[in-house]
């Protein structure tokens, strides 16, 4: 057999069993988020800002809400396509019968600090001692939110023996804590940084770090993840993939990434000005991060016991864990199918 034919039935045997391509369901997509300026939702900024869903052939349209219980309303009403939001929304929304699914988990730990004010910390011994109190969140019905109820239910409070008041991300909840509209705040960096460091607050209870989340949780608590509708991703497979792909690529970049390399990726707006403070606030965050992707079933469950610490509704919910988590996209992105 001559060398050119060799070559050519070598080629058709390749095209033959080569995987097929499939072809891009969505380009367009919308994508919502609630405070996207805030670390707990770095990985998002960055893999828009690295390029990587453009790589993906994606033209993604950032909405950012005060909170994520809106970027959660915006998928349930259809304004949005997929979100970065809290995992534990999976489990709530299934218990409603809504069906949404986590394909990628950007933090491991939910990064949430509960501070009280310098003032009150004198008379705030324990969760309990919170009784009456205005405590700060970034939206009413947002993770933080959830963080806080989960806390004072431990020392035998419900979610109506405090007052929760909306302040929002940045500036907006440094503010609320600074006039003295609020006793006490649950939120993220870079604002608990920066209120930590000019002396307002005195931290109740941290979650940056494993160390924290085994003390508080018993270990990993997924946190910030994308997720989208069941039928979306059932609809939309190869598009789903690519958003997995973006993200997952991102992932790879901030296990690696210093604190300085972050600092030059992200708009200068999210120093809330001052640079060094960032800077700081991104190395105490840095352990939150995923570094795989994956959510593991322990995460899950402890996701899950968190919620039910506080969450009346899910007493006697079925709760389907291996459904609020659709890991096939990761694997593929890694290599691993």
């Amino acid at each position: 057999m001559n060398m050119f034919k060799l070559v050519a039935q070598v080629v058709a045997a390749a095209v033959l069993f080569a995987a097929p391509v499939q072809a891009q369901e969505k380009k367009d997509i919308t994508l919502g988020v609630g405070g996207k300026g805030l670390l707990y939702y770095l990985p998002l900024t960055l893999t828009e800002r690295l390029g990587y869903f453009k790589e993906q052939g994606l033209n993604v349209t950032i909405t950012d809400f005060g909170g994520g219980a809106k970027s959660l309303q915006s998928l349930i009403g259809g304004s949005a396509d997929v979100v970065t939001g809290a995992y534990e929304h999976t489990i709530r929304m299934q218990s409603k019968g809504q069906d949404i699914v986590a394909v990628l988990e950007m933090s491991r730990f939910p990064g949430m600090v509960l501070a009280v004010r310098k003032e009150k910390a004198a008379q705030v011994k324990s969760f309990k001692d919170l009784k009456g109190m205005k405590i700060g969140v970034t939206a009413p019905g947002s993770s933080t939110n959830f963080f806080v109820n989960a806390l004072i239910a431990r020392e035998g409070l419900k979610p109506e023996d405090v007052s929760i008041i909306g302040v929002g991300t940045g500036l907006s909840a440094v503010a609320a804590m600074k006039k003295g509209d609020i006793d006490a705040i649950c939120n993220l960096d870079p604002v608990m940084t920066k209120l930590a460091q000019e002396g307002d607050i005195v931290i109740l209870a941290d979650s940056r770090t494993e160390e924290d989340n085994i003390k508080l949780f018993g270990g990993n608590n997924p946190a910030a993840v994308v997720y989208l509708k069941t039928d979306f991703v059932a609809k939309n497979p190869e598009t789903t993939q690519r958003i997995v792909n973006a993200f997952y690529k991102t992932t790879l970049w901030l296990a690696k990434a210093t604190p300085e390399d972050v600092a030059k990726v992200v708009p200068e707006e999210y120093f809330i000005g001052d640079r060094a403070l960032y800077l700081a606030a991104v190395k105490a965050s840095a352990p939150m991060y995923s570094k795989t992707g994956v959510i593991p079933p322990e995460g899950m469950k402890n996701a899950l016991n968190m919620l039910l610490e506080f969450d009346p509704e899910l007493k006697g919910a079925k709760i389907d864990l291996d459904k609020t988590f659709d890991g096939r996209f990761v694997k593929k992105a890694a290599g691993q199918i």
